[in-house]
């Protein structure tokens, strides 16, 4: 089972730069999609069907940025999913979040498992800066609280996102200059790392301890993209449990229509 994550900044730009082709040519599983910036009928419009998919879609109705969309392959056998999160407002608020839950089979065995998609909340969506740290760390508290119900349930969980954090010095190009930065004060990568010590684990750094020079956002400013200089914000992070079944994950560098790269995550 091959999944991808892109955040691709704008899907009626990307749809202009050989996405449709992309999947194609890649042929997911499951593909998720975060600030997509677009209604479905937008999406419709610039990329029309992509054959032997189904998704689902954020459900909100005005213009915006955070939007998330999961596609997925009409063969796998869905348990259910999800696009609104009344009950949690930080979920809910600029449709963040998206949710899909099937069957996962390998030989004798079938799982049930929860893949959430997620734009994480950045600094310039509050006027300021304290408050869009409180606001994060809120957020992050309820992804810890839900993803621990769900393990309870005894289901395995899978969250891609947008992380809007380097958690650890070497995803980042230049650590000791952006230390009192957002998405690298120590109050936030401490925060994440609490979510990813709750029996979870982040499948780059668990398969790749040490490697640097590895990152997944660019700056369009300055070159920051042939000099190789940024950070690397964009995960895959699955529970303990089913770290077994991961094949292999990547990043593909190589596809430069966003800002961000695609993540691929291979299940055995």
């Amino acid at each position: 089972m091959k999944i991808i994550s892109w955040n691709v900044n704008w899907i009626r730009a990307v749809a202009q730069k050989w996405f449709k082709e992309f999947i194609i040519s890649e042929k997911p599983d499951i593909f998720c999609l975060q600030e997509t910036k677009a209604f479905e009928a937008q999406f419709l419009k610039e990329v029309g069907n992509i054959d032997w998919y189904n998704y689902v879609w954020h459900t909100w109705t005005k213009a915006w940025y955070a939007w998330t969309a999961i596609f997925y392959k009409n063969d796998i056998e869905i348990i259910d999913t999800k696009n609104d999160f009344w009950e949690i407002d930080h979920f809910h608020d600029d449709w963040r979040v998206t949710e899909l839950e099937f069957f996962y089979k390998k030989w004798w065995e079938k799982k049930q498992v929860v893949l959430l998609n997620w734009y994480f909340p950045n600094w310039w969506t509050r006027a300021d800066w304290t408050e869009m740290v409180s606001y994060k760390l809120e957020f992050y508290k309820h992804l810890k609280k839900y993803t621990r119900k769900l393990k309870n349930e005894w289901k395995q969980v899978i969250v891609t996102w947008d992380y809007n954090i380097c958690h650890t010095e070497i995803d980042i190009a230049r650590p000791k200059e952006n230390e009192n930065s957002i998405w690298f004060l120590p109050i936030e990568r401490d925060t994440i790392w609490d979510f990813i010590n709750d029996w979870n684990l982040d499948v780059w750094r668990h398969f790749n301890p040490n490697k640097t020079d590895v990152y997944s956002w660019w700056s369009y400013r300055a070159g920051a993209r042939p000099r190789n200089v940024w950070w690397r914000i964009d995960y895959f992070v699955v529970n303990k449990e089913l770290i077994n079944d991961v094949e292999s994950i990547d990043y593909l560098t190589e596809v430069m229509w966003s800002d961000h790269c695609p993540v691929m995550l291979k299940l055995k």
